[in-house]
């Protein structure tokens, strides 16, 4: 087929970052400016739109052809820029992403760092200068405030650089335009030769792509509520500091620190979350109390995720674009975006419905009265902002345990098995294996339940002692102590899984070092290198990409280990890697394929996914057709590449989203 390789650069007074692109095209003054273009293998054409130019009809014709293939480097932007420049349907079956493919190989989420990570040449990659080009030309310029015969310019605050205005900067962003379409092309042209999008990913963006068009209902009422209660709120709290410290400014880390020190004489590190509590329990001065109080219920203030809200919503109140398609590099999950549904924070209120009303309603005093923590509040309220659309209602089902499930049926744990095919209850069947007590005895109140639990998520991918502290395992109640015989018993107690890291780390090894491809388990995964990449192929025949592996000589242990590289506390850098890691990619990787098995099934069904979350899958459906038990039905069904997986949906149905 044809292929029509994409570039456009367009404007819009809407913040593309902060908004995203459904909004920023929504914009009545979005345009796109240049239309770059090339077919198949053909020179590079820039059409001038913003200068009067119009697309040939053979382009205009090919954009709208089921047999021509448009492809752009994060294609969901040209899919949606055009289809409101054209006011026409851009079906995702016609493009393909390079971005995508790109991703799935474990390289960077951007064009200019793809070229420099493949070692294009320079004529082959983004040119460096865009990013200051399209902030000259697409976004609007903030006039400074100027003198105009002796007073200042009262005319509007922002304005716009045209073409005429700067034409040989006009030049140099029309000579970017074709470059970009050249750097996608080429970056394409090597990918596609190292791997390619099978046909199941190939319908599974497709599905991705249509979740993100549709978006979700937000609550516009309750959004703003809650950002002007805690806008509120944070004031009375402020002014009431201000009159006990008579501070300049009292949420000043350092101000409060001094303050301490000559009010109480006391010396203070730090004043976060985890200090200041206790803090709280030296103090008997109750001024001083009172402040600390202020003090923590200001930490506890966050309406970051509302205000995204209200930054990216459109007209008809969904907020669209919330899923970046395989986001996580290596197991291939999404990555949230706008408002990050990945980590929203837990709804655990009982008065969930009555929080709910008084804060739509306005009522910020009863809400106050009637609940300990406004901010607490807000921020459990946040999921209930997500709601479904008129005489509709959400069905919500998600995979219980499906990691610890995966990495039992991958190792071949067979006791664990056994437990997730009868009454499911793994933290008090790891507790009676580790500590050998009848699990019977193992009730929820019983303390060994607890070190079943914090063992079960802190240990399954070769943690340790720290591991179990970063989890809580000391706020718990457990002792320093036990800590190291904790991780002794449950590695003890889950043998194979213990071995699997190891067995995974050596076959890897092999793979980089010799060049051999290696099976495990009954072929379910497959190690070996190709053109500079270390793949594992998955159970469901996916592969996971690691760029340009290495054995090196661990200097802290003098011991051999992998490195590959990849993106680390924002940057492009060589990672280290080891067997318990490698298997956390897979275990999530495999969690990823399940659900994206899920999804293809429910949308086959005639579903329609709003979102999913980890695990989890939201629907929007109509009042009175489907049910629960359909849709976990469907979900529950065995995968053909997973024999004797057992995977059991369950879930709820709710007006608002909110976590039961």
């Amino acid at each position: 087929m044809t292929v029509l390789s994409i570039d456009i650069e367009t404007y819009s007074d809407i913040d593309l970052k902060k908004s995203g692109v459904y909004r920023y095209a929504e914009s009545e003054n979005f345009n796109v400016l240049l239309f770059g273009y090339a077919f198949d293998d053909e020179p590079v054409t820039v059409i001038d739109l913003a200068s009067g130019e119009k697309l040939p009809a053979e382009v205009e014709a090919a954009i709208s052809a089921k047999t021509v293939i448009k492809t752009a480097f994060n294609a969901n932007f040209e899919r949606t820029c055009l289809a409101k420049y054209f006011n026409k349907p851009m079906p995702p079956e016609q493009w393909q992403c390079t971005q995508v493919l790109a991703l799935t190989l474990g390289l960077p989420q951007s064009l200019e760092e793809v070229g420099k990570a493949l070692g294009l040449t320079q004529n082959k990659q983004k040119s460096s200068n865009g990013a200051a080009l399209i902030r000259f030309f697409s976004v609007p310029q903030k006039r400074k405030a100027t003198e105009v015969e002796g007073s200042l310019f009262k005319g509007p605050k922002q304005y716009r650089n045209l073409p005429t205005d700067h034409p040989e900067k006009w030049a140099q962003f029309k000579a970017y335009c074709a470059q970009d379409v050249e750097a996608e092309r080429a970056i394409r042209e090597q990918l596609i030769k190292i791997s390619s999008i099978n046909e199941f990913e190939r319908h599974l963006w497709c599905i991705d792509q249509k979740i993100n068009d549709y978006g979700v209902e937000v609550d516009q009422a309750l959004v703003r509520h809650a950002i002007r209660c805690d806008r509120n709120y944070q004031k009375r709290l402020e002014a009431e500091a201000f009159e006990l410290t008579n501070l300049d400014n009292p949420k000043s880390v350092s101000q409060l620190k001094a303050w301490l020190f000559e009010t109480e004489g006391m010396e203070v590190e730090s004043l976060n979350k985890d200090t200041v509590p206790s803090l709280l329990k030296q103090i008997n001065n109750t001024k001083v109390q009172r402040v600390l109080e202020i003090r923590q219920e200001l930490a506890k203030t966050s309406v970051k995720k509302y205000e995204a809200m209200a930054r990216s919503v459109c007209r008809d109140s969904r907020v669209r674009g919330l899923f970046q398609y395989y986001g996580a590099n290596r197991s291939g999950r999404w990555a949230g975006r706008l408002v990050q549904v990945q980590n929203l924070p837990q709804n655990k209120l009982k008065d969930l419905d009555l929080a709910r009303q008084l804060l739509r309603g306005g009522d910020y005093e009863a809400l106050e009265l009637l609940f300990d923590s406004v901010p607490d509040v807000l921020s459990q309220l946040i999921r209930t902002a997500i709601i479904a659309g008129e005489s509709k209602r959400f069905i919500v089902a998600d995979f219980s345990a499906i990691e610890a499930r995966i990495i039992a049926w991958l190792a071949e744990e067979k006791w664990r098995m056994e437990v997730f095919r009868s009454h499911g209850k793994i933290y008090e069947a790891s507790a009676s294996r580790m500590f050998k007590v009848p699990i019977e005895e193992i009730t929820k109140d019983n303390p060994l339940r607890q070190k079943g639990k914090i063992a079960e998520l802190a240990l399954g991918y070769g943690g340790n002692v720290g591991a179990l502290k970063n989890m809580g395992a000391l706020k718990m109640g457990l002792t320093e102590d036990e800590l190291p015989d904790l991780v002794k018993t449950w590695r003890a107690a889950n043998p194979k899984i213990t071995s699997l890291w190891w067995e995974v780390e050596e076959a890897a090894m092999a793979a980089i070092q010799d060049g051999w491809e290696t099976s495990l388990r009954y072929d379910r995964l497959v190690f070996n290198c190709q053109s500079g990449f270390l793949f594992i192929t998955l159970p469901s025949g996916r592969r996971m990409a690691y760029v340009r592996p290495r054995i090196e000589k661990d200097l802290r242990f003098g011991k051999p280990i992998i490195t590959y590289e990849g993106y680390e506390q924002g940057k492009w850098s060589r990672i280290q890697t080891y067997g318990p890691k490698l298997v956390e990619n897979i275990v999530q990787g495999i969690a990823r394929d399940c659900l994206a098995t899920a999804l293809t099934r429910l949308d086959a069904a005639g579903y329609r996914i709003v979102m999913h979350v980890h695990d989890e899958v939201v629907l929007e459906v109509p009042n009175g057709q489907s049910s629960l038990d359909e849709v976990c039905s469907i979900m529950s069904q065995p995968i053909s590449w997973a024999p004797g997986l057992p995977l059991p949906a369950d879930g709820y149905e709710t007006y608002y989203y909110r976590k039961e």
